[in-house]
């Protein structure tokens, strides 16, 4: 799955259009490296998004299509 459309369907970033802004923008960072919207997300990536001042680290969990507001939280782990 496009990491793009990972980031709106886990809710760490609200609307797709702005998680491929982030992407173009370097804030985006998979394994150490900075990658852009059309980079394949798999399970056991690590993903650290820039937000400003803060910075969130995530492993990626599960990659799935469809997922509910309630489950969406369950995708990723927040990695200290």
């Amino acid at each position: 799955m496009r990491l793009d459309k990972w980031l709106k369907v886990s809710r760490l970033i609200k609307r797709r259009t702005v998680a491929n802004e982030a992407c173009d923008n370097a804030r985006v960072v998979a394994n150490g490296r900075p990658v852009k919207a059309s980079y394949d997300v798999k399970a056991g990536d690590i993903l650290e998004l820039r937000f400003g001042e803060r910075v969130v680290k995530v492993e990626v969990l599960v990659v799935a299509d469809n997922v509910g507001k309630s489950d969406a939280a369950a995708m990723y782990r927040e990695v200290l």
